[in-house]
């Protein structure tokens, strides 16, 4: 069968700092067909919504190719429609309104487009509401009208970037169910779905395919089908075992680390990225698996706690970058090292950290033998920035260089003045910044 949407080698690079390029996707190719509902999942970052949207033609690819039904096409996919994370309504139109826009370029009369909307908004759960203003209606109801907007196109490939991630836990289930009904009884025309989410049991509830990313760039490291029969029991062994399974490729990653080349002293080595988490997070979580035996299951965890993908991944990797605990087969471990910090006062704890964060973060002890280099033992923060813009675009280098300072000051091993964008020692002869 041939398959709707064929992506063939698809690369997409963007312009960086200095006139560079930064790989965002490399080498992905991808069958979209008939009956196929697909969930895309990676760390944040990873360009999924990038892939969609190179899916639906709104941005092209840097090298490789994008056929639909076998074909190629100019501007955007003619056979697809596209949810977004935030609501995107006008808020000067009605709920019939906004639905309607999605067939302005339809060749049909004014009272044809109108019928269809209105079918569209009843299928969607809003009847009733077709004159209200989307300051009218819930975050849950606006997010239907978004729906409503893209199925009255009639799709044959319906694209969800993150559709539920700006609505409540219930508001979200709710709306989740409905279109699972939709999709599963054929109410919908839509022969195929691919959902963005950062949230593993989202993707094994909805999905039968689940596609792993890596980031830095994005390759697909995994495909996991999920063949369990609907309705989906979220407390079933196998629905557990296969988030287990997803947890357990999604914070083993090598390709979770971005590669960034040094230039100078010391020793050339690779750069590890340090998530964007603070101390206080990864501190409570290791002190939480320590009340817990030391192991956890981290879909329990995760479960336990609310968090998402997105929330506890940054968690995760900064523990294994520390290396404070272990993860295996989706469960989480503290290693001995682990231990000692769930038990240690906070002045030991900085200790421990500064020690690991020596040993197992390059760029940190970069920064600190170039301050140690320097006669007044300071630096301009914008020095670091440019190595850091060498390899990532502006705005990953200056979160990276933001996670940097926040260890390296919790840490003690450098002390930074924001007035003057300065990193500096804390040693007896440069108390404080020079200007």
């Amino acid at each position: 069968m041939q398959p709707l949407v064929d992506l063939k080698n698809i690369t997409k690079d963007f312009a960086g700092a200095n006139g560079n390029h930064i790989r965002v996707l490399s080498d992905i190719s991808l069958k979209v067909s008939e009956g196929d509902f697909i969930a895309l999942l990676g760390p944040s970052g990873s360009g999924k919504s990038t892939l969609l949207r190179i899916m639906a033609g709104l941005v092209s690819p840097t090298s490789g190719d994008v056929l639909y039904r076998g074909r190629p096409f100019s501007g955007t996919n003619p056979g697809v429609s596209m949810v977004f994370q935030s609501f995107a309504l006008f808020p000067w139109l009605t709920v019939l309104e906004n639905v309607t826009l999605g067939l302005r370029y339809a060749q049909l009369s004014r009272q044809e487009k109108r019928d269809k909307a209105v079918e569209a908004i009843d299928m969607i759960g809003l009847d009733g509401f077709e004159s209200a203003y989307p300051k009218e209606l819930s975050g849950g109801m606006r997010q239907r009208v978004g729906l409503g907007r893209a199925l009255v196109m009639e799709p044959d490939l319906l694209l969800m970037d993150e559709p539920f991630s700006a609505l409540d836990v219930l508001t979200a289930e709710n709306l989740k169910r409905d279109l699972l009904e939709l999709w599963q009884s054929g109410k919908i025309p839509t022969k195929a779905i691919v959902l963005v989410t950062h949230g593993i049991e989202e993707a094994v509830y909805m999905a039968d395919r689940a596609l792993v990313l890596s980031r830095d760039p994005a390759r697909i490291v995994t495909q996991v089908p999920i063949t369990l029969a609907h309705w989906r029991d979220k407390k079933s062994e196998p629905f557990t075992r296969l988030v287990d399974e997803l947890y357990s490729v999604l914070t083993q990653q090598k390709e979770l680390k971005t590669i960034l080349q040094e230039q100078a002293q010391p020793a050339v080595r690779k750069i590890t990225p340090l998530p964007d988490v603070s101390s206080g997070a990864v501190t409570g979580f290791i002190e939480l698996v320590d009340d817990l035996g030391g192991k956890v299951d981290l879909y329990k965890i995760g479960e336990s706690l609310a968090f998402d993908l997105e929330d506890l991944l940054p968690i995760v990797e900064t523990c294994r970058i520390f290396e404070f605990g272990i993860v295996t087969q989706g469960d989480f471990e503290l290693t001995e090292i682990g231990k000692q910090v769930a038990d240690a006062t906070v002045l030991e704890r900085k200790t421990i950290f500064r020690q690991q964060a020596l040993h197992h973060v390059p760029f940190m002890e970069r920064i600190l033998w170039v301050l140690q280099s320097k006669r007044n033992s300071q630096m301009p923060r914008e020095f670091f920035l440019e190595i850091l813009q060498k390899n990532l675009g502006k705005d990953d280098a200056q979160s990276q260089l933001d996670a940097l300072i926040t260890w390296g000051r919790y840490a003690e091993l450098f002390a930074y003045d924001e007035d003057s964008k300065l990193l500096y020692l804390e040693i007896e002869a440069t108390n404080e910044p020079s200007e």
